[in-house]
């Protein structure tokens, strides 16, 4: 395992050239302005939106008395309570301080959580453990300690991505049988970082890390605030800059660890709080994680968040703003020897999307491989050599299953919601009761099989229970990998949650596939790949009553799929034992349930030229070696 330096006890010494020995002149970044941002969406006027399960009598706890280390402040008060009643006040507490403004610290209080499932509405406020002040610097990490850093970290952020869509899609459910609806829907992000830190699934709040935290790679992207504040990348929900405040700090003095640049200004700041501990860190020369936020169409948030590595910081002074009013700018200098900054990759993808040969004049083979079977390009790109394989095959768009398929419901079977499904239509029952996806498309939780509305239904095509089977929504690229042959990467970001396409070839039956197999065809086969869809929406360490879903049931997959004529971008996704895409089985044009469509969803949000990954499995006995498309 890495080590951890304690940097209370060995404090870097004072550098003031520390970074300006750069060489690179493009690494400077100018006049950049920590400053205080609002949430991402204004507060919900009910703090504690229940999850649509079986409610309880609210629990009355009294409200704590305001003092000088604890002062809490309902959600739409915050702006004016800290404006006016508060703004000289400094919490020795550093989750819940309120400060001046100027001080950069103003945290909003976290919705309440429930037990279980019972998460009924609350109306008091515990009081959370105070962050660790201890200082460490993690360092000497070894490629398994990276791995598992990495791991816990994804699985961290699939719990609260999962949660998240959980909550918006028993809001809407709930919301759909209220005679009366709620002005506003639920926080789901709120709501799911605070039943994680009740459950104490928040990362790295046993130590206040300097630097990289383990398993945030740059170029991570996030949608919400919180979910920063869930893997420890910046501790503060609202404030721009993350720091050790001055009376946790062994010498008395803050210092800065992360800061957010994005937001704008309100009032005058002083050199105080968030400001001190970046002048101090300034000072000694300690390096702070650097999160760009800004607005980005689609995001779920209507913002994105973008880790861009380490910096160090060369200057401070004070001026005038754009808005008007007086504040601390500081010049980071990026610390050498990192991968490109994730903002730089986001902005690269746009204009690719827009003008591909002016940012690649060289390098593509094709701006379309599907021949307009997709309702969205593919494009094909290759500047390793000259190969152009991708083009040789027909493009599938859909899977081609044998026509005995067919026969079985064939007629009938669909529902009869003219103006759109509701939760007791007959496609829902089919589900268990529930939509398999929310209002915008996105998986809530894996199932054994999703039953999808199909031709035989009489709902519209926008129907919340028809998305896979639309096709792409986000523009992709099949490319030369020198690691992995072929491989696939998206020129969008794609949330956690999407669906992203089928996996499509020709079906061959069980007799059928040996004879391939003994011809010496590559085949691919279903029943090995991995059952990651069961790990999208495992709640297991928030309820304590949670059971993996096992309807609706199906039987062990028995057929093949040749790939070796017919194929689509999916054959050419690499294999991983940590994959970010999942494999979901879906029925919507025929009801044999042993013949289902392999469609694939988001694991993870997955930013612009990330490369795409599938859990292909092991081999069985009968099927024999395990064969990569690649």
């Amino acid at each position: 395992m890495g080590s951890l330096i304690d940097l209370n006890l060995h404090p870097d010494p004072p550098n003031p050239t520390a970074g300006c020995s750069t060489s690179a002149a493009t690494l400077i970044t100018p006049k950049i302005e920590p400053k205080l941002e609002p949430l991402d969406h204004p507060p919900p006027s009910n703090p504690n939106p229940n999850l649509g399960l079986p409610t309880t009598q609210p629990i009355s706890h009294p409200e704590p008395v305001p003092d000088e280390t604890n002062v809490y402040s309902e959600f739409d008060r915050i702006s004016e309570m800290f404006l006016t009643a508060f703004a000289n006040k400094i919490d020795k507490n550093d989750d819940f301080m309120l400060t001046d403004p100027d001080a950069q610290a103003i945290v909003p209080v976290p919705e309440q959580t429930h037990e279980e499932n019972q998460l009924a509405n609350a109306t008091y406020r515990r009081k959370d453990p105070p962050r660790s002040s201890e200082l460490v610097r993690v360092s000497n990490l070894g490629t398994e300690d990276e791995r598992y850093f990495r791991e816990v970290m994804r699985k961290t952020r699939m719990i609260y991505d999962s949660l998240r869509v959980l909550v918006v899609a028993e809001d809407e459910k709930r919301r759909s049988f209220d005679f009366v609806r709620s002005p506003r829907s639920s926080r789901g992000d709120l709501k799911a970082a605070s039943v994680m830190k009740e459950r104490g699934l928040w990362l790295n709040r046993d130590k206040r890390i300097v630097g990289a935290i383990p398993g945030v790679n740059v170029g991570d992207v996030f949608f919400f605030r919180m979910e920063l504040c869930v893997v420890g990348l910046h501790g503060q929900a609202q404030a721009g800059i993350d720091y050790l405040t001055s009376g946790q700090s062994s010498n008395g003095e803050p210092i800065a660890t992360s800061v957010i640049v994005s937001g704008g200004q309100v009032l005058h700041q002083k050199l105080e709080g968030g400001n001190l501990g970046m002048e101090r860190s300034m000072h000694y020369g300690i390096e702070v994680r650097v999160i760009r936020g800004f607005r980005y169409e689609g995001s779920a948030s209507g913002k994105v968040y973008v880790y861009d590595g380490l910096y160090k910081i060369v200057e401070a002074w004070f001026d005038v703003g754009k808005s008007g009013f007086g504040v601390f700018k500081f010049k980071l200098v990026r610390m050498e020897n990192q991968v490109e900054m994730g903002s730089a990759v986001l902005k690269f993808a746009e204009n690719l999307r827009t003008k591909p040969l002016e940012v690649r004049p060289t390098g593509y083979v094709s701006f379309d491989i599907s021949m307009k079977k997709e309702s969205i390009p593919v494009f094909l790109f290759n500047d390793i050599d000259n190969n152009h394989e991708p083009m040789y095959y027909d493009y599938a768009a859909t899977t081609v299953f044998p026509p005995f398929v067919y026969h079985i419901g064939a007629k009938g079977g669909g529902c009869n919601c003219v103006a759109g499904c509701s939760q007791d239509c007959l496609c829902a029952k089919k589900n268990g009761g529930d939509f398999a996806y929310d209002s915008n498309g996105l998986l809530v939780r894996g199932k054994p099989l999703i039953f999808e509305c199909g031709p035989h239904c009489r709902c519209p095509a926008t129907c919340q229970n028809r998305v896979s089977q639309k096709g792409l929504r986000n523009r992709f690229e099949v490319f030369r990998s020198q690691e992995t042959g072929w491989g696939v990467r998206s020129l969008d970001l794609i949330q956690a949650g999407s669906f992203i396409c089928e996996y499509t070839g020709v079906v061959l039956t069980r007799e059928q596939a040996q004879l391939f197999t003994m011809n010496g065809d590559s085949l691919v086969y279903p029943n090995r790949f991995g059952e990651r869809w069961a790990e999208w929406g495992d709640l297991s360490q928030i309820f304590t009553d949670y059971v993996r879903p096992t309807y609706p049931s199906v039987p062990p997959l028995d057929f093949g799929m040749d790939v070796s004529r017919m194929r689509n971008l999916a054959c050419y996704m690499s294999h991983s034992s940590c994959p970010n895409v999942l494999v979901q089985l879906v029925l919507y044009d025929h009801s044999n349930i042993a013949f289902p469509h392999l469609m694939l969803f988001a694991m993870e949000n997955i930013p612009p030229m990330r490369e795409l990954s599938l859990d292909y499995g092991a081999a069985d006995e009968w099927m024999g070696k395990l064969p990569i498309c690649n």
